[in-house]
């Protein structure tokens, strides 16, 4: 049951983007710093997890840190890198692009570099570029081009600003994640964002964060304020469905109920966040969901489901 598992949800951390990154005064999301990554290291954590495909990424803070043209040629580097890794293991790696926003015209030209020349999978983006969630109008050309092609797209929380100001104690990946990605979903549907684009298929890092417990009050919106009167319950309801979910820190009976409760079953996918999330936390993830999900369910999240994303992996 668990071997040749589709893993959606893992990072790239080549040494020129870790060291470009702390260059630039951003640390990694843990305090052991950014992990170590090889294709070595990558492959015998699959193996020795019964995962036959990984889809990889890259995580926060991404490839911007204030300057377009730097940020341009990273994204770059972190794509031809991911589509090296594909061209030496074709069966067992995909890939998201990553892209340089906030610099709009400089995403627009690597989505097209990286789709087009590097044949990548799909694109990656953070939930939100420094105050700014997606579903905001200044990435409208970004998700124009990305629903012509009805992409698929990796949403992983970033570090927002107003999180880092709050002066907690507590790591900004143990909760505030959650709520960037919560906070671009949010954005997304009541933006109108996901009624302009309806062909991008977005999944969403850690079963969309706090989405699956809100959705119903989301719900509410219209019933309650002028300013939703765009919407119906049905409405809301229906944009969350349409989003895809991915069990990385999220594989507990709690989140997976709330989750199932909300989403298309064929929309539930698996994630381990590897190297960011150790072995162990995938093994204690597996034993959540062997725990609470059905054999049949297990089958379409651990495999079936992302092949009907990604074909070539069948």
């Amino acid at each position: 049951m668990l071997q040749g598992r589709i893993d959606v949800h893992a990072h790239i951390v080549p040494p020129f983007l870790s060291d470009a990154a702390r260059g630039a005064g951003y640390g990694a999301s843990i305090s052991a710093g950014f992990p170590l990554w090889s294709e070595e290291l990558a492959l015998a954590f699959m193996d020795e997890n019964g995962i036959a495909v990984t889809l990889n990424s890259v995580s926060q803070p991404g490839v911007h840190y204030g300057d377009d043209a730097k940020a341009r040629t990273l994204a770059r580097q972190c794509n031809e890198f991911l589509a090296d890794a594909v061209a030496r293991h074709p069966k067992r790696f995909g890939a998201f692009a990553a892209v340089p926003l906030p610099d709009v015209d400089g995403a627009l030209a690597e989505i097209a570099y990286a789709l087009d020349v590097l044949k990548l999978d799909a694109v990656g983006l953070l939930a939100s570029y420094g105050t700014a969630f997606l579903g905001d109008a200044k990435f409208d050309p970004v998700l124009s081009l990305l629903n012509e092609r009805a992409a698929t797209v990796f949403i992983h929380p970033n570090y927002h600003p107003s999180s880092k100001s709050l002066g907690m104690s507590i790591p900004g990946f143990l909760v505030e994640f959650t709520f960037d990605t919560t906070r671009a979903v949010a954005n997304l549907i009541f933006s109108g964002a996901l009624q302009r684009f309806p062909r991008i298929r977005f999944i969403l890092a850690h079963n969309g964060g706090t989405i699956p417990f809100l959705s119903w009050r989301m719900a509410m919106a219209p019933l309650i304020d002028p300013r939703f009167k765009a919407f119906s319950p049905d409405t809301v309801l229906a944009a969350v469905r349409s989003f895809y979910f991915e069990t990385a820190q999220a594989a507990g009976a709690g989140p997976l109920a709330a989750t199932s409760a909300v989403a298309d079953p064929t929309h539930l996918l698996f994630g381990t966040d590897w190297p960011y999330c150790t072995a162990a936390v995938t093994r204690a993830g597996d034993a959540a969901l062997l725990e609470t999900a059905g054999e049949p369910a297990l089958s379409d999240i651990f495999r079936n489901n992302a092949l009907r994303l990604f074909p070539r992996f069948g």
